[in-house]
């Protein structure tokens, strides 16, 4: 038995593996459209066997963008694009999930390749808006401190971006609480320095999600899973914590949320992260255990063995994977064969599939 292929049903969506292709920003995009790229890029991965393919982060406004060439939807003639990619998806056995996601104060940069820094409002950049004014570095702009309207508004995104995502015909949704984003920074006691209902203790900095939650599980189809990405710690003593991420866990599985996908970090610049293969499987595997709620791990999986032992050992449902499937677009047929697993490859591919020397 070969624990890596065997499906996994949540609600009425049946996985074929516990292989899913982790969301990557590609910076590839205008006005949000999605485009060619996003077609060969988020295509060849579910033609490769991936189980779930997921979007890149996907922006529900757009001062919700990490930058202007982020993947979009905002507005509903986003919608046909996305279409065009699910459909393919679909076509080769593999579930498309949309990750929807705000920046917050880490939105107005340049794509990465061109340096990653901040765009001024006066060239072309917008405000940033984040749960305090307070900004990611030195070299940031200060965001705006969201009032209830302006929270509110986020909340309404969310939803509406999630009603944009059935049209796509996307099969589960995936809310973006991590890496120092929005959510992740009202999560965080050291972004989340506010004194009303949504800061100050640990109920009021996860109300956000916890609304955002409700919004999007209200409009979300009941058959369809809902996951929410976390960093289960900031990896500072005084920020967010893995007891913390036990307890959010607890509370998101009773609000409808089928599986946590945990990484961490991202919250605030010059952290110190003991990054090594498998380093973040740690969190998704207590995660599991303590509340039984389905996880993804995350974080340097990069051979066959080492996937298959996370499930194996129970330590996750699902293992994301980022920059190995960037490496190689086709890791689960590859890694069937190096497990000496049979599994079904495309009939255009069947020429070259052979067992494992």
């Amino acid at each position: 038995m070969v624990h890596l292929f065997t499906p996994l049903r949540i609600r009425e969506v049946t996985f074929k593996n516990r292989i899913a292709v982790s969301p990557m920003c590609q910076y590839s995009s205008q006005d949000g459209f999605a485009n060619e790229w996003h077609l060969v890029h988020l295509g060849s991965r579910a033609v490769g066997g991936a189980g779930l393919v997921l979007s890149e982060a996907t922006a529900v406004s757009p001062d919700g963008r990490i930058s202007a060439a982020d993947l979009g939807i905002w507005k509903d003639d986003h919608v046909h694009q996305l279409q065009r990619i699910t459909h393919f998806i679909l076509q080769q056995g593999s579930v498309p999930g949309i990750q929807l996601a705000h920046a917050g104060r880490k939105a107005s940069h340049t794509e990465p390749w061109t340096g990653d820094k901040l765009i001024p409002e006066s060239q072309g950049g917008w405000k940033t808006i984040a749960p305090s004014a307070l900004p990611f570095s030195e070299e940031s702009d200060t965001p705006i401190a969201l009032t209830h309207e302006g929270i509110a508004r986020v909340v309404a995104d969310f939803r509406t971006a999630a009603e944009r995502a059935i049209r796509a015909n996307f099969k589960v949704v995936e809310i973006h609480a991590a890496h120092g984003y929005l959510i992740n920074q009202f999560l965080s006691p050291l972004t989340n320095k506010r004194t009303d209902i949504y800061g100050g203790s640990y109920e009021n900095r996860i109300r956000l999600l916890l609304e955002i939650v409700a919004a999007v599980r209200g409009v979300w189809p009941e058959q369809f899973p809902l996951f929410v990405r976390i960093s289960a710690t900031d990896w500072r003593d005084d920020g967010w914590t893995l007891e913390d991420s036990i307890a959010l866990a607890s509370v998101l599985k009773k609000a409808g949320v089928d599986l946590v996908d945990c990484s961490s970090g991202g919250i605030v610049p010059g952290v110190k992260v003991p990054a090594s293969p498998g380093y973040q499987v740690q969190f998704a595997e207590e995660i599991r255990k303590q509340t039984g709620i389905y996880t993804g791990a995350v974080g340097i999986i990069v051979r066959p063995e080492q996937a298959e032992e996370i499930v194996a050992r129970g330590q996750a449902d699902l293992v994301l994977m980022a920059r190995e499937f960037l490496r190689d677009p086709y890791f689960p047929l590859r890694a069937a064969r190096e497990l000496d697993y049979d599994i079904t490859w495309p009939v255009q591919y069947e020429r070259a599939k052979r067992k494992k020397a």
